[in-house]
């Protein structure tokens, strides 16, 4: 097998970014509750489900317009409406800060720089730089710029190969999605590989061409690939 590239999603298949979001939000509420004794009975939970309320109906949009609109939600609840930028400000400053890579990212890049050339392509606002990754990709794609819409739209995959310069068959895409991550990336014809950190069940109908639990597993599952015929 002819592969050249192997491509990336970044949230939650390179970097941590539940932890980074829950620290955030954790500071966002802290400082509710230091403006106003209303947000008192606010919860982490009813917080977090701001963002699901709004994603829901606003799934295509960028994702740092959710998150803004969430936080307005949430703040609408304790009559903080006026407060969204400084809150905003904060919470974007708390996720970056603490937005990291998992501990098997950096080993797995360094060994498969080696051999193939590495591309970063994510729905979200992750960039390399600020999130410990700064000069580890060839390029990188994201969604909403330069018009690329979302995963799992075939246009983001058609973005993915233009900068890749190579042929679907060339490529491999590796990602934690099963529809955004590996059923999208084979339907535009690319290769496949679902990193399933938590080692939930296989949705019914899913056949990546390959599963892992860790990224230390990639390499050597690119490699027999490559020794194949």
């Amino acid at each position: 097998m002819d592969l050249r590239t192997v491509v990336f999603d970044a949230d939650e298949t390179l970097v941590d970014l539940r932890t980074a979001v829950n620290g955030a939000l954790v500071a966002v509420l802290a400082e509710m509750r230091r403006l106003t004794p209303a947000a008192r009975d606010v919860t982490l939970a009813e917080i977090e489900g701001d963002w699901d309320a709004v994603y829901a109906d606003h799934a295509s949009a960028p994702v740092t317009e959710v998150r803004r609109a969430a936080l307005a939600r949430s703040l609408a609840r304790v009559g903080l409406t006026a407060e969204l930028e400084p809150i905003a400000e904060l919470y974007f400053a708390r996720r970056f800060a603490l937005t990291r890579p998992f501990e098997d990212t950096l080993p797995a890049l360094g060994v498969l720089r080696r051999s193939y050339t590495l591309g970063f392509a994510t729905n979200g606002n992750s960039r390399p730089d600020r999130c410990g990754l700064a000069a580890e990709f060839a390029f990188e794609i994201y969604a909403h710029i330069g018009g690329v819409p979302k995963k799992p739209a075939p246009e983001f995959y058609a973005a993915v190969l233009t900068a890749a310069g190579m042929p679907p068959s060339s490529v491999v895409h590796v990602g934690d999605s099963p529809v955004k991550d590996v059923e999208a990336a084979q339907a535009a014809g690319l290769h496949a590989v679902w990193l399933n950190r938590a080692g939930l069940d296989r949705p019914p109908g899913l056949r990546p061409d390959a599963e892992i639990r860790s990224l230390s597993e990639l390499p050597a599952v690119l490699g027999h690939w490559r020794q194949s015929p």
